[in-house]
């Protein structure tokens, strides 16, 4: 690292971009081949687990976005000079093939005759790489626009994000297939596959970016007990509107979908993801420096969600864990296999590191 970037370090941010893509790896690992034995929603346990998996994109989201955001208003510079853009446009760019790449139905690139209405299905869902990469796009496009407007970050992206949390509702209702092909359709709702469309799952992005603006304008204020403090606050205050709209929501509806399509569940998430950056950044308000190891494993999230995503559901090009072992594994024999896979990661990363080998994070 140069002495610029050591200065500019913010290590709660670290510590939550490390956690993230570690989170993911047990997360996915854990959910290939822990047997359906052990998937007892009346086990706290597993509940715990289950519940921390939902919160695993909402991190790694609003990571995502204010890493983006915090680099890019590091340079104080205007938007068509920011040399930042062109390196958020190349890394939408990447993003948005390797999503697909992730997910191509057919080793032999452009043979396609034996390719099934299934594949092509998987193909065109819109998954996490895409999403940060329209993210990342969006946010750049925002950014553009408070310039011009001479409005500040924080209302620009807020009112962004509200609108791709309160587009969630009617936009998830609508059969986007009968109005558009199949590979636009999923990135409006889930209806035709997608994990993650931009509604609502760019929201947490942008939300991100609200974070990493005032970050980087502010470039000490995460060294007080009171930044922690007021993090915190909002994360309350998102959880209060959340169940309270629970309870708007079982009286007028008679019945309550807070944990399955509910937009209150956004809320919640939020919430929870504002929360634990706050007892994050709190944590690290004592702690001048990190193991060079966490911020390897930040820094190479891109190569290890390809890396472990590989491994375990396998791709065009190789078969992955989940065909001889998917859900057959025992409850101790499962968390061991999720040790080993986090262990293979790291130590990858410090190879690469050790041997240094070119490699690009998921934002940079």
């Amino acid at each position: 690292m140069t002495e610029s970037s050591k200065k500019n370090r913010i290590i709660f941010i670290d510590l939550m971009r490390a956690f993230a893509v570690l989170q993911m790896v047990q997360g996915h690992t854990v959910d290939v081949l822990l047997s359906d034995n052990f998937r007892d929603l009346n086990n706290p346990i597993f509940s715990f687990w289950l519940f921390m998996r939902g919160m695993t994109a909402p991190i790694f989201m609003f990571t995502a976005g204010t890493v983006f955001t915090y680099l890019f208003r590091l340079v104080n510079e205007p938007f068509k000079n920011n040399p930042r853009v062109k390196k958020g446009i190349k890394r939408f760019l990447l993003l948005f093939v390797l999503g697909y790449l992730l997910r191509y139905p057919t080793p032999t690139l452009v043979l396609f005759n034996n390719v099934t209405a299934d594949q092509w299905k998987t193909f065109f869902a819109v998954d996490v790489l895409q999403l940060i990469g329209f993210g990342i796009l969006f946010l750049m496009i925002l950014a553009y626009i408070a310039e011009k407007t001479k409005l500040s970050d924080y209302l620009v992206f807020s009112a962004a994000a509200l609108l791709f949390f309160v587009l969630y509702v009617p936009f998830s209702q609508i059969d986007w297939l009968k109005y558009l092909p199949a590979p636009l359709a999923g990135y409006f709702y889930s209806g035709s596959g997608s994990n993650f469309p931009l509604f609502p799952w760019t929201g947490y992005v942008v939300s991100g970016g609200v974070l990493g603006s005032y970050l980087a304008k502010k470039p000490d204020v995460f060294k007080s007990a009171r930044f922690s403090m007021n993090l915190s606050l909002f994360g309350i205050g998102f959880i209060v509107l959340a169940l309270v709209g629970n309870v708007v929501e079982q009286y007028v509806a008679s019945s309550s979908n807070f944990w399955t399509t509910s937009p209150n569940l956004i809320l919640y998430r939020m919430g929870i993801v504002l929360i634990l950056n706050s007892l994050v950044s709190f944590i690290s308000l004592k702690v001048n420096s990190i193991p060079k190891l966490i911020i390897l494993v930040g820094r190479n999230t891109l190569l290890i969600y390809i890396v472990h995503l590989s491994m375990l559901y396998g791709s065009a090009w190789n078969p992955g864990l989940i065909i001889p072992f998917g859900r057959s594994f025992s409850a101790w024999l499962t968390i061991t296999s999720a040790l080993i896979m986090i262990t293979l990661m790291v130590v990858m990363v410090t190879m690469i590191n050790k041997f240094k080998i070119r490699n690009k994070q998921l934002v940079t």
